[in-house]
């Protein structure tokens, strides 16, 4: 859902990049509350770890192409809250994911109706904090009506909801999504707002909405915009993600983002809120999200075994100097 074939703007020619200096950020912590990890590697961990991430959020969302059977729902799901949940404690990140039927593949309503059945064996495990991501893509029937569907299961369940905004026609969508999140009688402090832009941001926060902003190359917010969002509209209720995924992005977006931030001299409480204390607040309306957690996931070892697993394979050591040009 995190993807555009939009690249106009790369195509016009990339800015001049600086590198993140980790002494810019040092001592301070990150949550990404839209990160797609079953599409990323060991080194993003790794690197995000590094960089300060102590907590994510990874929101069940599609493949790159359709899914074909009910199976694959559930190995997906399953993965969600295991395996991806053991991989991310192995680098002293802790992991929660918000569970649902994404916007593109609702349009395959027999398929559909059977995930349908299948939601609430996922939505109360722990370490789910949401239902997420949906809402929209075409903006068509089909996906409006597993989206109503969803809302009703958020709130009878007492969780809170991700909502995915439309690429295209997104002020649109975006007003649409509010309107009946609000009409299914979900409270708007209960629902997060994803994918935000210039365009959407005040309607959001003017409704009580969250509203979250995907820091995402060429497609969605580059972190300059970001910083100006932010001087603008302040840090209440506003979040960032990096909605890293299978496509061209970066799982670094948050930290890149707050060093931009604190250069650009807004005061620490409000990048902090942006880039971690806001995520906690909205997210943890699910009671799963205790900040304690996070420092007891930090005693790493990565010996331990998920069934009869472990990221170490073939007798591999745990990687010690991850800047070192020779690999053994």
């Amino acid at each position: 859902m995190c993807c555009s074939e939009n690249f106009e703007e790369r195509n016009q020619g990339e800015k001049i990049q600086t590198t993140l200096d980790l002494s810019e950020i040092s001592g301070m912590q990150f949550f990404d509350p839209h990160v797609h990890m079953s599409s990323r590697t060991t080194d993003d961990y790794q690197a995000m770890a590094d960089a300060g991430v102590v907590a994510l959020i990874e929101p069940a969302f599609w493949l790159g192409q359709p899914r074909t059977g009910l199976a694959s729902f559930t190995d997906y799901y399953s993965s969600l809250i295991g395996w991806e949940r053991f991989r991310s404690s192995q680098f002293g990140i802790k992991h929660y994911c918000t569970i649902g039927l994404n916007s593109r593949e609702a349009n395959n309503e027999a398929l559909a109706e059977q995930v349908m059945e299948i939601l609430p064996n996922f939505i109360f495990k722990e370490g789910v904090v949401g239902i997420g991501e949906i809402g929209f893509d075409d903006q068509t029937a089909a996906e409006e009506k597993y989206y109503r569907l969803q809302l009703d299961l958020a709130r009878e369940a007492s969780l809170p909801v991700q909502v995915h905004t439309p690429h295209r026609d997104k002020k649109k969508g975006t007003s649409r999504s509010m309107d009946i999140a609000i009409e299914q009688g979900l409270a708007p402090y209960s629902v997060i707002i994803d994918h935000n832009n210039e365009e959407t941001v005040k309607e959001v926060l003017d409704r009580g909405f969250w509203a979250a902003f995907t820091i995402y190359p060429f497609t969605k917010m580059g972190n300059e915009r970001m910083v100006e969002v932010v001087k603008q509209y302040g840090s209440e209720r506003i979040m960032i993600n990096s909605a890293a995924d299978w496509g061209i992005s970066d799982p670094l977006a948050i930290p890149k983002t707050a060093a931009l931030m604190k250069r650009a001299g807004i005061p620490l409480k409000d990048i902090e809120l942006v880039t971690y204390r806001n995520a906690i607040t909205a997210f943890g309306q699910s009671g799963q999200i205790n900040e304690a957690d996070f420092i007891a996931v930090k005693n790493v070892d990565q010996s331990q075994k998920f069934g009869s697993n472990t990221v170490l394979r073939g007798g591999q050591q745990p990687r010690v100097d991850k800047n070192s040009i020779i690999i053994s």
